[in-house]
């Protein structure tokens, strides 16, 4: 065997994903897991420097990052998602401990203390070599994979850890029971409180519901996902929403006459209004459904695992008020969160690696799943920032 034929095909990886085989099925003894998260100001002290980390380089002045910087201001300069991943830590801690599993849970941010680089130094302290990350994002995309994936390279530089530490990743869990089943009881809940408060309504007629995520480039949509997919428009990130929404409308509706229609629509857009960016606004697609005698809303954030700023900012406050400044009752449906069934399907996910499960044994609720332990190569290229150094996947 030459050289290069010896060489891992996954850099920093155990042995078994080094192979770049798209699902692991040999059992790997990890030592512990990583919980790595996007991060968030804790402070009004923070939210600039915060900021520019998330926008590091791309020159973005102090005054533009100001302008975003007012979501964080009005709630005291403190970003829900750190007590958030708190208490997810804590959760995973506990389900581990009831399930006789030991594996201790480390937690590290991209942008914000505590740091991935914080986190593979206390791994290393302990004498860990051999982690299972989970990324607080369940769909594929380059910020909401990739990134993180260059982010743990980024890290183990950074710590100069690269001889020591090795770093699997859990596969995007977009269609797993665990983190689908909150947002089925949260719609079932949310048609029921929409029936109260409007007694007689029709469903099928008088409600609309907006699976809404975060709306990011299309040039990266396009490009989410291996491209030998070939998904096109949208990529892998519109696909395996709109999978999802579908299998979460097909459950709500079991034993029901009539469903109302939904719409995939985004949020959050931060780019320059000359970049296109995934459409429709969930703010426009509110603004359009009086005129289809659509009476009330349900707003489902599919594409968040938690309530943080996107969330408490963007549909709680915005889009709750383009609701009511078009007489709309709306009703957002809560993010899995710390929800017990998510938290015992992250930690599935951890054991189908811990085990070896085989693949056809692994709950996906849609066709395009159980998506790949090993992400493909080219997988989520980022246009403008071409392909950097990354964990979890086949070069590039």
């Amino acid at each position: 065997m030459t050289d290069v034929e010896s060489q891992p095909l996954v850099r920093n990886a155990t042995a078994a994903a080094s192979t770049g085989a798209e699902h692991i099925e040999v059992p790997v003894a990890y030592d512990a897991i990583l919980l790595a998260s996007f991060g968030g100001p804790e402070g009004q002290d923070d939210v600039i420097p915060f900021l520019k980390n998330v926008t590091r380089g791309r020159g973005i002045p102090d005054e533009r990052l100001e302008e975003v910087a007012h979501h964080y201001r009005a709630f005291g300069g403190v970003s829900p998602i750190n007590e958030q991943n708190r208490q997810l830590k804590v959760a995973l801690e506990a389900e581990l401990v009831s399930r006789g599993i030991d594996l201790p849970v480390l937690w590290g941010n991209r942008n914000w203390a505590p740091y991935l680089s914080e986190a593979l130094l206390e791994a290393d302290a302990a004498g860990y070599t051999k982690l299972i990350a989970i990324g607080t994002s369940a769909y594929s995309s380059y910020s909401s994979c990739r990134q993180y994936r260059e982010d743990y390279a980024r890290a183990l530089e950074e710590t100069g850890l690269g001889e020591k530490l090795q770093i699997d990743k859990v596969r995007q869990f977009f269609d797993h029971p665990g983190f689908v089943s909150p947002f089925i009881d949260g719609v079932t809940t949310a048609f029921e409180q929409v029936a109260e408060a409007l007694p007689g309504i029709d469903l099928a007629s008088e409600v609309e519901v907006l699976f809404t995520t975060h709306s990011i480039p299309t040039a990266d949509a396009d490009r989410s996902g291996p491209p030998e997919r070939g998904f096109g428009a949208g990529g892998a990130y519109e696909a395996q929403h709109r999978a999802v929404a579908e299998v979460v409308m097909a459950a709500v509706g079991v034993g029901r006459s009539s469903m109302p229609d939904w719409q995939l629509v985004f949020q959050s857009r931060s780019g320059p209004p000359t970049q296109p960016w995934l459409e429709p606004d969930i703010n426009d697609a509110i603004a359009e459904l009086p005129a289809r005698g659509v009476r009330a809303v349900v707003i489902v954030p599919l594409g968040f695992v938690s309530d943080h700023m996107e969330v408490k900012w963007d549909l709680d406050n915005e889009a709750t008020q383009t609701a009511a400044d078009n007489d709309l009752y709306s009703v957002r449906v809560p993010t899995p969160g710390i929800h017990a069934e998510y938290v015992s399907g992250l930690i599935d996910l951890v054991l189908e690696r811990v085990n070896g499960t085989p693949t056809a044994e692994r709950p996906s609720l849609t066709e395009l799943g159980p998506w790949y332990d090993v992400c493909r190569s080219g997988c989520c290229e980022n246009v403008r920032l071409g392909f950097k150094p990354a964990l979890g996947g086949l070069a590039p």
